[in-house]
This record gives C-alpha cells, structure tokens and sequence, in this order.
C-alpha cells in the first residue's frame, strides 16, 4: 500500500523548534521530488518547501533561512525542520509526491499526499 504519513507537529512557543517528519511506505522516496505545504484557517494551502532528487530545494520566502528540508534515504523519510517558529506558522502541514515537474512549490503538480500534521506557535 502507497502511503505517506507525518508526524512531529504540535504545540511550540513563539521562538521554537519542530521537526516534521515524512515516511513513505510501499515506495521509494528517492525516485521522487518531495513537497512541503501548510494550510491555516481560512487560508489556501501555500507551498512551504521542496527537494529534488538530487537534494537541491526550495523555499517560500517567508521561512527561508528558519526551516531545512532534508532526506534520509536509509530511512525513506524526508524532514522538515522548523525553527525560530512564529505564531503565523500555524497550520496543518503535509507532504506530496510527484514525479514529473522538479522542485516546484506548486500543490497542482502534486498526485500523492499525506493527511498532514499540525504545528501550532503559540505562548
């Protein structure tokens, strides 16, 4: 069975650390360009980060130079890290899979998806 699942979201201070996690099952993430996204009440789903096969990336300005993406292929997961959080990180965040249109922060280009986890920053 095909799945993504992450995990490692939750409730951090303004200032703080989460490290979200993405762990493929009944496939190879290697062959793949992995998508970071958020969605926050009210709000359309805004590209986050992503990588590309050979590990270059890209990032939303708004969290450049805060958040890492980073692949561990030994454990088929891909990684976020989050830090200096602020209150307008808040949402749900997912991860997707494609195969076809390189690093891209574009949720359309996206066929497979995680049920996402939800970071929260507040004090």
């Amino acid at each position: 069975q095909v799945q993504l699942v992450e995990s490692g979201g939750g409730l951090v201070q303004p200032g703080g650390s989460l490290r979200l996690s993405c762990v493929a099952s009944g496939f190879t993430l290697d062959y793949y360009f992995i998508g970071w996204f958020r969605q926050a009440p009210g709000k359309e789903r805004e590209g986050v980060s992503c990588i590309s096969r050979d590990g270059s990336t890209d990032y939303v300005d708004s969290v450049k130079g805060r958040f890492t993406i980073f692949r561990d292929k030994a454990k088929n997961t891909v990684y976020l890290q989050m830090n200096s959080l602020r209150p307008e990180d808040t949402a749900i965040y997912y991860c997707a899979t494609q195969t076809g249109w390189g690093c891209t922060l574009r949720s359309g280009r996206y066929n497979h998806w995680g049920q996402g986890t939800q970071a929260t920053v507040s004090s």
